[in-house]
């Protein structure tokens, strides 16, 4: 078996992932693992599957020609991973341009993996103003000190509130 990840976008509309569920069954393939998100009226997302070597160039000409929406897709070879270890990141604070930059960068800076990141912005009613809230999985070396992390975290500003936890 091939692994192989899909990448969807369209105009929202039924049936979309059910088009490339029936592509991926008719083909023999293997449906992993997926995340699908609804923004702006596009619909969104990947998939990991696994296919039949003989059956892959074949899968990958019929998800190309799925109507409605734009696919690619990449072979990938499972390799060891490189880190043992994932945390579970929760941010809140105050919404302002470049927090996402800055919060990457400080995962970078340690380098560490984002395995999975959602951010978004909601209004605070007693506020007026937008807070952000941003939920990441990070890869982290065995025995890794979040300590140092929350800190760096931390001090993007000073109303930032970070909750580092272990996955289980």
């Amino acid at each position: 078996m091939q692994p192989l990840i899909i990448t969807i976008m369209g105009k929202d509309k039924p049936g979309l992932v059910d088009a490339l569920a029936k592509c991926v069954y008719r083909h023999d393939a293997n449906w992993l693992g997926s995340s699908f998100a609804h923004m702006a009226g596009q619909f969104t997302g990947f998939v990991e599957v696994h296919v039949p070597i003989a059956k892959h160039d074949e899968l990958v000409e019929a998800l190309n020609c799925l109507p409605d929406l734009t696919v690619q897709s990449v072979t990938t070879a499972k390799g060891p991973a490189p880190f043992s270890d994932t945390l579970s990141v929760h941010i809140i604070g105050n919404d302002k341009p470049g927090i996402v930059q800055e919060l990457t960068n400080i995962l970078n800076q340690f380098s560490l993996n984002i395995i999975s990141f959602t951010s978004r912005c909601e209004s605070a009613p007693n506020w007026g103003s937008e807070m952000f809230k941003a939920e990441a999985v990070i890869a982290v070396p065995e025995a890794f000190d979040d300590s140092a992390l929350q800190t760096a975290l931390e001090e993007i500003a000073n109303d930032l509130v970070v909750d580092i936890n272990t996955q289980v």
